[in-house]
C-alpha cells in the first residue's frame, strides 16, 4: 500500500476564496454604513421622543451587530489562513460566521411575527407620516448596502480560479450552491431582510394612511417574518452542511471517479467534502492490479482546480476484485 498527498514539498492550506479580499472591503462598507444610519435614527428618536425611530435604530442595530460578524470574520479568516492550528486551513470561518447570522435571521423573524400577531388583536396608534419617511429613509440605505454586496454576491462564484475547458465543460455544480461564500450570503440575506421589511412597511403604512387599512401593517409583519425565516433556513442548511464535513454531492463523487478509474484501477474508498468557498478536498482509496503512482492519481484530477487537498491511498490488488470487474 502506498499513501501519498500529491504535493508534499509545497504544502499550502489557505483555502480562501480568490474574492476574500474584495468581500471583507465590501462588508466593512455595509457595516459602517449600517452603524451610522443606526446612530442617526437612535439619537434622532430620542431627541424628538419617537418610539418609531427608536425601535428602528435599535432594530438597525441588530443587523449592524451581524454584519459585523462577518466582516470579523473575513479578518479572522485572512490572519490565521497560515496558522497550522487549523488542519484545513480557515475556509470555514465564513460558514460558521453565516451560520451564527442565520440564526439571529431566524431570531428576527420570529420576533417580527410574534409582535405581529400581537397587533392583530391589540392594535397600536401609528404616526403614519413619520414611520413612512423612517420606513423609506431604512430601505434607501438597505438599497445602498445591496448594491454594495449584490455585485460581489452574484459573482463571487470564483471564477478565477484559471479552470480548464475540460472543467468548465463537463462540471456545473452551482445549484447546490458550490462556490458560494456563506459569510457573504449571510451579509446579504440580513439586508435583504431590512429591504424586504422596509418594502413591506410602506406598502402597509400606506394603505393604512390612506385606505384606512390599520390591519396591513400586522399583516405585511407575517409575510416579511415568513420570507426572512425561508431564507434563514436556506443559510442554515447550507451552512451547517459544510461545518458538518456533509458529503459534496452525488454528481462530484461521479466526476472524482470518472477521472480516477480506468480498466485497471477502481476507487475503493472515496470521501470529498468542501473546506473553504469553491475549494474541496479529497481522500481517495484506489485499487489495482499495476498501481500507478499516488502523484499520477492525483494528476488525473488536476484538471478540477476546486480539488485542492488530494490524498491518495494505492492498494496493489493481487487478485482479481469485483470492482475491477466491473470496470
Amino acid at each position: 500500500m502506498h499513501h501519498s498527498d500529491p504535493n508534499p514539498l509545497s504544502h499550502d492550506h489557505n483555502f480562501l476564496s480568490a474574492s476574500h479580499d474584495a468581500h471583507e472591503k465590501r462588508t466593512r462598507y455595509v457595516v459602517a454604513l449600517t452603524a451610522a444610519m443606526m446612530v442617526l435614527e437612535i439619537a434622532a428618536g430620542l431627541w424628538t421622543g419617537s418610539m418609531a425611530l427608536l425601535a428602528d435604530g435599535i432594530h438597525m442595530a441588530t443587523h449592524a451587530g451581524a454584519l459585523g460578524v462577518a466582516a470579523f470574520a473575513y479578518w479572522f479568516a485572512r490572519r490565521h489562513a497560515d496558522n497550522p492550528r487549523f488542519t484545513f486551513g480557515t475556509g470555514k470561518v465564513g460558514d460558521l460566521a453565516g451560520f451564527a447570522s442565520a440564526l439571529v435571521l431566524a431570531i428576527f423573524a420570529v420576533g417580527i411575527a410574534v409582535e405581529s400577531i400581537q397587533r392583530i388583536f391589540s392594535p397600536l396608534a401609528i404616526a403614519y407620516t413619520e414611520a413612512i419617511w423612517i420606513a423609506v429613509l431604512g430601505l434607501l440605505v438597505n438599497l445602498a448596502s445591496a448594491w454594495l454586496l449584490g455585485a460581489d454576491h452574484h459573482h463571487g462564484h470564483d471564477h478565477g480560479h484559471g479552470h480548464g475547458h475540460e472543467h468548465e465543460a463537463h462540471n456545473h455544480h452551482d445549484h447546490d450552491h458550490a462556490h458560494a461564500d456563506n459569510n457573504l450570503r449571510s451579509a446579504y440575506f440580513h439586508v435583504l431582510a431590512d429591504a424586504l421589511t422596509s418594502v413591506l412597511a410602506i406598502a402597509a403604512l400606506l394603505a393604512g394612511r390612506y385606505l384606512g387599512w390599520a390591519w396591513m401593517d400586522a399583516a405585511m409583519g407575517i409575510v416579511g417574518a415568513l420570507v426572512i425565516a425561508r431564507w434563514s433556513w436556506t443559510l442554515l442548511r447550507d451552512t451547517a452542511a459544510v461545518l458538518v464535513d456533509a458529503d459534496a454531492g452525488t454528481e462530484r463523487y461521479s466526476e472524482v471517479r470518472e477521472a480516477l478509474e480506468d480498466g485497471d484501477t477502481a476507487v475503493g474508498d472515496l470521501h470529498i467534502w468542501r473546506i473553504g468557498p469553491g475549494k474541496y478536498a479529497v481522500i481517495a482509496s484506489v485499487i489495482a492490479a499495476d498501481p500507478a503512482s499516488p502523484e499520477q492519481y492525483a494528476a488525473r484530477l488536476a484538471v478540477h482546480a476546486e480539488y485542492v487537498h488530494i490524498t491518495v491511498e494505492v492498494h496493489r490488488c493481487v487478485h482479481e476484485h469485483p470492482h475491477l470487474r466491473a470496470a
